[in-house]
């Protein structure tokens, strides 16, 4: 039944990044700025043909390939050989996957990443909901895996 949850905490996180990226589509020109958070962010929609920071630009193949074999291992891990992971874990892991997912439907279906958001305050790239999820969930999962759950490193688990 957790699995459930999981699959739909991720199906409302790819959801929300796909609802954002067409509502850019259908409003938003290419390059555009758009405000809405004065001085903070605004809407920008750009292309992405790599992934962070535009590394390995035009290697759709590769982030398939990738996906695909998280997604096995994920299934694998949870189903045939269950590693130590808290609760909080999984859940970071599933939005790290729907982040993912996400940005492969885009990928597929564009062959880009549609990227709309971007921050005043200091220069970063132009990011999307997908990356949001994506980033979090990985931070979050590196601190809870490193100060949290220290038995997810005993020997007989690696």
């Amino acid at each position: 039944m957790t699995f459930l949850y999981y699959c739909l905490f991720a199906a409302g996180i790819v959801a929300a990044d796909q609802v954002t990226k067409l509502l850019v589509l259908g409003h938003i020109p290419l390059h555009t700025k758009v405000p809405f958070l004065d001085g903070l962010v605004h809407w920008t929609y750009v292309r992405n043909y790599g992934a962070a920071f535009s590394s390995f630009w035009g290697m759709r193949w590769l982030f398939v390939v990738i996906f695909a074999g998280l997604t096995a291992l994920l299934v694998y891990e949870y189903f045939k050989k269950p590693m130590p992971f808290t609760k909080f874990e999984r859940w970071c892991l599933a939005a790290v996957w729907a982040g993912g997912l996400g940005n492969i439907i885009d990928r597929v279906r564009l062959g880009y990443v549609v990227d709309m958001i971007e921050v005043e305050f200091i220069h970063f790239p132009v990011f999307n909901v997908a990356d949001c999820f994506i980033t979090c969930g990985c931070i979050a999962l590196m601190v809870s895996l490193i100060f949290v759950n220290k038995a997810f490193w005993k020997e007989e688990n690696l």
